[in-house]
């Protein structure tokens, strides 16, 4: 029997949409054969729909959803859809995470998830209760095990770390399924794909049993979703990947004699490339928005940033803002302008040393007797920060960020200046990633799209005459390290000077900034999850907060 993997692009909320995306998806696998179709998890919703779970009228809606899906079923085809119940149980949170077995005319049956993530950008059990029966169903005699998402990620011998109590694989394989198959919404991070295709050949191999995996596609909100649907044979050998980062239809024989795997590009700097890509290009359709402006100061992040959204939107739908100040060199303004040339944006030039001027009789009387400090090079950051969303104001245009996750982390950034944006397209992207990606782009067989003389200069926010990054932070190799076993490590103090050897007061310096950095973060535009740990939802630290260790 022929089972085909929808990996669709759902929109959270819109269920109307996603319901013909679903159908569509049901009709162009039953074309080449297909007996059983599997959706991502919480398909009719799109994921995560995070609290829309608590609107009463969503979930009945939701409910209603899988009728008429059964209604506009095409004969001789079932399908595994993910969606949302209730928990009839009366007992625990209202809700289930489920998986309907839809048929044309048929009742349908349900099956529920039974583990129940909470780290990271998960909080399932806030809205859901946990399963308490096998899932397993026989289908044209096909005999079939059902787990969603986090159900095969507590695997005793196959994961580094037991969350749950329990393991519903061998629960499953009491019954002597034919194959598993798996409804997942796992969201993108670098290296993810390598770390689900050697879980799942491996437990494909441990049981003898095919595995046929669903994932989503798409960006939704911080999240983005790679796709990369696949199956495993019982020997847990792969047989099938759908595309990265596109929608797919990936059609298999439930024994596995056929398939086709997708080629695919896993070095980190493609994978982050793609994931900025789609990510940018969903969160602006699925918001309303159709350009993006931003400013370009002639380095290396509002370049990638800038070559990012010309890319995902066509570069016609792009304008850059040139907004020199005097610290401004000639070299960054010429290096901005030869970057418009190489991608083909739209350009305008505003400069800011009569605005500066302005400002600083404005606030002489109040700041006379003080020295001049930072805060000169904050007014000129937020005098950008007004002209880019004044633009963004009149032409409809969302304005994007540009600063990085180095910068992020320790504070690097003004808050209503360079901050000031709708989204926060490369801020997972560590300064170092920064450079491996620009580089990796003039590689790619287009030419040079980031001009050599930004990639080469030395990166300074030109606030003040002959200012350079490293004056006031370590160099970035140094630093992307330290914010990287703290962020994504989870390292104490001791264990990133034991592991690293760098000098104490150096670590203990950017650990203080990163801690004291907190109430700039949650003011921050919403940014795209590229690392394993971001700075968005899943990151969840108290701005008062004085521990140091």
């Amino acid at each position: 029997m022929k089972i085909a993997l929808l990996q669709l692009n759902l929109t959270v909320g819109d269920l109307e949409g996603n319901i013909e995306l679903i159908l569509d998806g049901v009709h162009k696998a039953a074309k080449r054969g297909a007996r059983l179709c599997i959706t991502s998890e919480l398909a009719l919703t799109g994921y995560p729909p995070r609290d829309l779970l608590l609107n009463a009228d969503f979930v009945t809606r939701c409910r209603e959803a899988v009728s008429e899906i059964s209604r506009r079923m095409p004969e001789g085809v079932a399908l595994l859809a993910g969606g949302v119940d209730l928990n009839h149980e009366g007992v625990g949170n209202p809700l289930r995470n489920a998986a309907w077995l839809i048929e044309r005319g048929a009742v349908p049956n349900v099956f529920y998830k039974w583990l129940l993530p909470t780290y990271d950008v998960f909080d399932e059990q806030r809205y859901f209760e946990p399963a308490e029966n096998v899932n397993f169903f026989e289908y044209d005699g096909l005999k079939i095990g059902v787990t969603i998402c986090e159900d095969v990620w507590n695997d005793q011998e196959n994961c580094s770390g037991h969350r749950y109590g329990s393991n519903p694989i061998p629960e499953i394989m009491k019954m002597n399924p034919d194959v598993l198959v798996n409804l997942s919404a796992s969201p993108f991070n670098i290296g993810k794909q390598q770390e689900r295709e050697k879980l799942l050949g491996d437990i494909a191999s441990k049981y003898r049993v095919p595995i046929f995996y669903a994932n989503q596609v798409g960006g939704n909100d911080d999240l983005v979703f790679d796709g990369r649907s696949c199956v495993f044979d019982n020997r847990g050998s792969l047989v099938a990947r759908g595309h990265g980062f596109k929608d797919d239809v990936v059609v298999v024989e439930s024994d596995c004699s056929t398939g086709f795997i997708e080629e695919d590009d896993f070095c980190e700097e493609a994978e982050a490339w793609e994931a900025m890509v789609l990510g940018l290009r969903d969160y602006l359709g699925k918001t309303g928005f159709s350009r993006v402006v931003l400013g370009l100061s002639g380095g290396i992040d509002s370049a990638l940033t800038a070559a990012v959204a010309a890319e995902a939107l066509g570069p016609e739908n792009v304008t850059g803002v040139l907004m020199p100040s005097p610290y401004s060199s000639k070299g960054s303004v010429d290096d901005s302008l030869d970057l418009v040339k190489n991608i083909g944006i739209n350009c305008t030039t505003i400069p800011i040393d009569k605005l500066m001027g302005q400002f600083e009789e404005a606030l002489a009387p109040t700041f006379e007797g003080l020295p001049a400090n930072v805060t000169e090079e904050n007014i000129q950051s937020r005098i950008r920060g007004n002209l880019v969303m004044a633009i963004s104001n009149k032409m409809g245009a969302l304005l994007v960020t540009t600063g990085n996750k180095s910068e992020l982390a320790v504070g690097y950034c003004t808050i209503y200046g360079d901050m000031a944006g709708g989204l926060a397209v490369i801020s997972d992207l560590y300064k170092s990633l920064v450079f491996r990606v620009c580089r990796w782009l003039n590689t790619q067989g287009r030419g040079e799209i980031i001009p050599v003389a930004i990639i080469e200069k030395p990166p300074s926010a030109e606030l003040r005459p002959g200012q350079k990054d490293e004056d006031s932070l370590p160099p970035y190799d140094v630093l992307d390290r330290i914010i990287e076993l703290r962020v994504e490590g989870h390292k104490a103090e001791s264990e990133i000077i034991a592991e690293t050897g760098f000098d104490p007061e150096t670590v203990q310096h950017v650990l203080r900034l990163i801690r004291i950095s907190e109430f700039k973060r949650k003011q921050a535009a919403p940014g795209l999850k590229i690392t394993s740990r971001a700075f968005g939802t899943g990151w969840r630290m108290p701005i008062a907060c004085r521990f140091t260790g």
